[in-house]
């Protein structure tokens, strides 16, 4: 085990949700002087996250999405030339591998045979590498930094901590959460200079105050203030004048609460999950949970995509575009949804409407082209209004869609209204046409409804009955060869549809044309 300094930090780089968790798994990871800054999917995410995590060691795949590590490991030995880099690889990747380490890897871990013994070797060959580090998680006088204590209570872990310790960093009484969404600060001086302004413009005014400010997963940073609970209230209007003056950044602060302990809790279940509301309310530059707006009374509910397929099919798309569009308008106002929910949503309804109209053969070439741009800008939306408009671009698209479609003929409808008419004297059957034009035999009967008013049988029927009409008035076959000749097997069948469509029986419809 590593002797003394502060923990060595790595930031875990794969798309594979299943080896990160699983490398999280495989160690005691502080007791072997070692802590995982984060986790990224790829080399770009990873890139990103590299102010805020601040690693000394990156472990990561080598082939992946966006940018693959050979890529990444450029980039990171160009920048911070200071972190090392161990590579995750397969068989059959030496030559990415070999790639990498001529731009500076460490070392290499082939996947199959990755374990505990195997990864715990790589990091410390890695650890030793680095000059500046003295990696063992404890400080000169025995006790845990108050960053990685407030760390790992974060984090969900139990933090043994000296509490006289904590007292002599946060004297004071009470204690706030601020939470920042950094995105729009991710180069090094700028992240820096963020952090200064925001502890500056929260702390000047507030004589008796102590302040930390940590990492919190991949774009938040929490800041963690301590005061008196006389001056929570100097406190809490500084950091909304603060949110005010910098309204491109979402800030979040939870409730005031005296325990130290409850670090953890109060960021997962209240400070993270306030700060997402700001997709929801892009004109609020502080979310606090007391000044939150209420919800729709009864929610979004929910959708009834049965209903909104059947009303496409059957060409109500006023109807079902209405529904669609009030159902998103309240969907939008209710904060509390979980924001890739949401864009989830959107993007689902793209992508079933586009389904609808090529399965009931309109032109959707040009949809079919941009659904992924309407996708991207969708799930880079920074707010639920910026989101829904990109749907009612689309939508537009769509109805434009509708009104060039309306205007030519439906070659499929009329090829399939072609071959009925010259064979409804066999014995069709809907599996029978279906099976001809390689249908779903469901998907050819909701075809046929969606494009004309009589359903499949009804056109059926409709034919032979307008046959037989003909032939009996030619006085040529008796009345049993006549319902054999349109297409019926069963005589009193033939009988009784003769007279539901006519409103005669076929003995009364001839004598009524030959009296």
């Amino acid at each position: 085990m590593l002797a003394t300094g502060d923990l060595c930090k790595v930031l875990i780089v794969d798309d594979e949700i299943l080896i990160r968790q699983g490398i999280k798994h495989y160690l005691n990871w502080e007791q072997e002087g070692f802590l995982i800054a984060g986790e990224a999917s790829n080399g770009r995410e990873a890139l990103h996250m590299i102010e805020t995590a601040k690693p000394d060691i990156i472990l990561m795949d080598i082939v992946m999405p966006i940018m693959d590590g050979e890529e990444l490991t450029r980039v990171v030995k160009e920048r911070y030339p200071d972190i090392e880099i161990i590579v995750l690889s397969s068989f059959g990747e030496f030559d990415y591998v070999r790639s990498a380490f001529q731009s500076g890897v460490v070392d290499y871990i082939l996947k199959p045979k990755l374990d505990g013994e195997g990864l715990l070797k790589a990091l410390r060959t890695a650890a030793a590498r680095i000059p500046s580090l003295q990696p063992a998680g404890i400080q000169q006088n025995g006790a845990m930094s108050i960053g990685h204590i407030i760390e790992k209570l974060m984090s969900g872990y139990v933090a043994d901590y000296d509490q006289s310790s904590v007292m002599q960093y946060f004297p004071y009484s009470d204690y706030l959460l601020l939470a920042a969404d950094v995105k729009n600060h991710s180069s090094k001086i700028d992240q820096a200079a963020f952090i200064k302004k925001v502890e500056n413009a929260c702390l000047d005014t507030v004589a008796e105050a102590a302040s930390c400010t940590v990492s919190y997963e991949h774009d938040t940073l929490v800041f963690v203030f301590n005061t008196t609970s006389e001056n929570l209230s100097i406190l809490k209007s500084a950091a909304d004048r603060m949110a005010e003056s910098m309204r491109d950044t979402a800030f979040a602060m939870s409730v005031e609460f005296s325990e130290f302990s409850q670090i953890g809790t109060i960021c997962k279940t209240e400070l993270i999950p306030l700060l997402s509301c700001r997709f929801y309310l892009p004109d609020t530059a502080l979310i606090v949970k007391d000044t939150l707006p209420g919800l729709p009374a009864d929610g979004a509910g929910e959708f009834n995509l049965d209903w909104f397929n059947g009303e496409f099919k059957r060409k109500n798309f006023e109807e079902a575009f209405t529904y669609l569009e009030d159902h998103i308008q309240v969907l939008s106002r209710c904060y509390t949804t979980d924001v890739f929910e949401f864009k989830s949503v959107l993007g689902n309804m793209i992508f079933n409407i586009t389904i609808l109209l090529g399965n009931m053969d309109y032109d959707v070439k040009e949809l079919q082209n941009h659904k992924y741009t309407y996708f991207k800008s969708i799930e880079g939306a920074a707010s639920a209004g910026d989101a829904v408009s990109h749907l009612n671009k689309f939508l537009d698209d769509v109805k434009k869609c509708l009104f060039t479609s309306e205007e030519q003929p439906n070659l499929n409808m009329k090829r399939l209204m072609d071959y009925l008419k010259e064979h409804y004297r066999e014995p069709l059957t809907l599996t029978d046409v279906a099976r001809h034009f390689h249908f779903n035999p469901s998907y050819l009967s909701s075809y046929f409804s969606s494009h004309n008013k009589e359903s499949f049988v009804e056109y059926i029927n409709r034919l032979r009955i307008e046959e037989a009409s003909r032939l009996l008035l030619q006085e040529a076959a008796a009345i049993s060869e006549i319902s054999s000749m349109v297409g019926y097997s069963d005589h009193s069948y033939f009988c009784k549809v003769f007279k539901k469509i006519t409103g005669l029986s076929p003995s009364q419809y001839k004598r009524k044309h030959y009296t």
